[in-house]
């Protein structure tokens, strides 16, 4: 039996299937395939956001609480959880590779390939797809974009406070039609590898996609589907619609067409690689599985982004959609499954031995269990004066529960769930002990939470040089 491992970087939980909050934006493939197999809707991460839960992904461990101290010499930034994979945990490319399967990665995700990082462990082959966000790929002068600068900034144009903008820019220099899209890059790139390799069978293949993550810049026409007749400035991150002066509401309405549209070609590409398996006649015996591993805000609670002092589930809820060939078909499993859960899961199904933090999920598919936890632990990373912190959320089938791990925290929140807009936090304080004391268990000590690991958020190290050299 092969796998296929497809990830997807901020990616709402709420955009695919009928009648999600999200789900006027145009997913048909996406639509398709989790119509055709299961659907995890009941999906959290464990540790977030971007290398925590793929670290999770791949070894089945938790990655919260925050403990290692590894070198991050050249790795920024140097947020809690923020490290390579340590040494004594396997990994399932490792696992994989040693009982005989081909194993491969292709990625965009950068953050995964920065120095001291470790995340092709046990891939026979894999391909880093260049360019996305801050990554230190092509270099220029302000001069080679600043037009095109101009699109998506309000002037005089901050060159320093853009500077994750600029280093974009100039990795997109020469950029023409669709296909030199970053997202298209790493989907034409994994069908390739399917059309090389799949006859090495049986095989491993993980594709990680930083998009839908920002900069929200598709195709200007994927955009319009969302927010027609357009003239201003497409504010790619969100952040800079702030700058100098209040948006307007329609530049607001724009920056959400920007991400819905990002996620509409992330939609189109995903499937020109499912037209790949399809081709390859390979849907009989591969497990496919489509994942996120966090959402973001669409000024849900009135802003853009994403981070630890909001968990609601637009942010801390994951997309885990899966095909077995011998699986079922438009089921729908509403339990709680977490991140860690996604290696115990494959290798049960591929019948190889091991141990794992996480749990495997099938029994939920199968009908043998009708849920595996009464409540679950997210944690997401922060940082505070130099030392490993981050907010934790407790949900079980009644409550949500969030609040500061490394600090006491004025603004923690209780909500009644479904209901995730009013916090009861004060006229229920049994019910915070109790959440409470199971963020504690996880963290083995009690709150605030002094956790060993160190971190190190500063600016990125090129942003003094563009200040330096950029022009007024």
């Amino acid at each position: 039996m092969n796998v296929i491992c497809i990830c997807l970087d901020t990616f709402r939980n709420d955009i695919v299937g009928e009648g999600k909050k999200l789900s006027h934006c145009q997913t048909p493939n996406l639509d398709e395939f989790r119509a055709g197999g299961v659907a995890f809707e009941g999906a959290h991460g464990e540790g977030q956001p971007t290398l925590q839960i793929r670290r999770a992904f791949l070894t089945g461990r938790r990655s919260f609480p925050w403990r290692y101290n590894f070198d991050r010499r050249g790795l920024w930034h140097h947020q809690p959880g923020w490290h390579k994979i340590p040494p004594e945990q396997d990994t399932i490319a490792e696992i994989l590779v040693r009982r005989g399967y081909y194993t491969g990665m292709v990625a965009d995700t950068y953050h995964m390939f920065k120095p001291t990082c470790n995340f092709t462990r046990g891939f026979v082959n894999y391909d880093f797809i260049r360019g996305q966000e801050s990554d230190n790929w092509r270099g220029g002068t302000p001069d080679m974009i600043e037009q095109e600068m101009r699109k998506r900034v309000r002037e005089p144009i901050n060159w320093r406070k853009h500077a994750t903008l600029v280093q974009y820019l100039y990795n997109m220099r020469g950029r023409q039609k669709e296909e030199d899209y970053l997202c298209a890059r790493v989907m034409r790139r994994a069908a390739e590898w399917l059309d090389e390799c799949h006859r090495n069978a049986p095989f491993f293949l993980w594709v990680d996609s930083f998009d839908p993550h920002e900069p929200w810049d598709p195709p200007s026409k994927y955009a319009d589907l969302y927010c027609p007749d357009y003239e201003g400035k497409d504010f790619v991150f969100p952040g800079a619609v702030h700058e100098n002066q209040q948006p307007t509401e329609r530049e607001l309405e724009r920056i959400k067409a920007l991400y819905l549209g990002e996620v509409s070609f992330v939609d189109k590409w995903v499937g020109a690689l499912f037209d790949k398996v399809t081709e390859l006649s390979l849907w009989d015996d591969t497990i496919v599985v489509v994942l996120s591993d966090h959402g973001t805000q669409l000024m849900d609670h009135g802003r853009y982004g994403k981070g630890g002092g909001n968990l609601r589930s637009y942010n801390t809820g994951i997309v885990w959609y899966m095909r077995h060939p011998d699986g079922p078909s438009g089921q729908v499993i509403d339990a709680y499954v977490q991140s860690h859960d996604l290696m115990p899961t494959l290798l049960s199904l591929l019948e190889v031995p091991h141990w794992t933090e996480g749990l495997n999920v099938w029994p939920l598919v199968t009908g043998e269990a009708e849920r595996l936890r009464d409540h679950i632990v997210s944690g997401w990373c922060a940082a505070k004066e130099g030392r490993a912190g981050s907010w934790a959320a407790v949900r079980d089938d009644e409550w949500l529960y969030w609040t500061a791990v490394h600090e006491q925290d004025p603004n923690a929140v209780l909500f009644r769930l479904p209901d995730e807009e009013e916090s009861v936090h004060d006229e229920h304080p049994g019910v915070v002990a109790e959440q409470r004391r199971r963020i504690e268990a996880v963290l083995n000590q009690p709150m605030p939470a002094m956790l060993n690991e160190v971190s190190d958020p500063g600016p990125p190290p090129w942003a003094d040089y563009l200040s330096a050299t950029s022009r007024s």
